[in-house]
């Protein structure tokens, strides 16, 4: 809602013109600025609820110098433009939360991709983990067979040297 519309509004509930009232318009509680945010919530509330559901809001017109089907045009107009501008930040925030949940989608098939891509690598780590496992024992059972004749093989040696020493 611009300035100009609110003001626009505002003239219909102008304190020189709320002698002729009715007490449902809770005129009392009426916010001083037009361009606060509690004056737009205070006539979105009075132009929903008053002006559309009831009689009263043609008296209140008419009360206010504002009996020309001209100001009415433009007080219908001016709600209509109200109903536009809302039915386009419905459609603008159901867009937006379209997108947020494509990123989020997107975002999470990245991230199962990621983990599937991790558990792959994580499996060929582990294979070779187990193969190179594989390999130490074997080459460590072929060391102890080797040191194990080289122990028999020295024991040999010992024996020839003493046996010729004896000859």
């Amino acid at each position: 809602m611009i300035p100009a519309e609110i003001t626009g509004y505002y003239q219909y509930l102008s304190p020189e013109n709320l002698t002729t009232l009715p007490a449902e318009y809770n005129i009392i509680n009426m916010p001083s600025s037009p361009t606060s945010s509690s004056s737009l919530a205070y006539l979105n509330d009075l132009i929903n609820n008053n002006y559309s559901s009831s009689s009263h809001g043609q008296d209140l017109m008419m009360s206010n110098n504002s009996t020309s089907d001209e100001d009415h045009h433009h007080h219908h107009q001016s709600i209509i433009i109200l109903d536009e501008r809302k039915q386009r930040r419905m459609l603008s925030n159901r867009e937006s939360a379209r997108r947020s949940r494509m990123r989020k989608q997107r975002h999470l098939d990245e991230l199962w991709s990621h983990v599937i891509r991790l558990r792959n690598e994580n499996n060929c780590l582990i294979d070779k983990l187990n193969r190179v496992s594989e390999t130490q024992d074997s080459v460590l059972k072929e060391n102890s067979k080797l040191k194990e004749e080289a122990s028999e093989l020295r024991q040999l040696v010992c024996e020839l040297k003493s046996n010729k020493n004896n000859d």
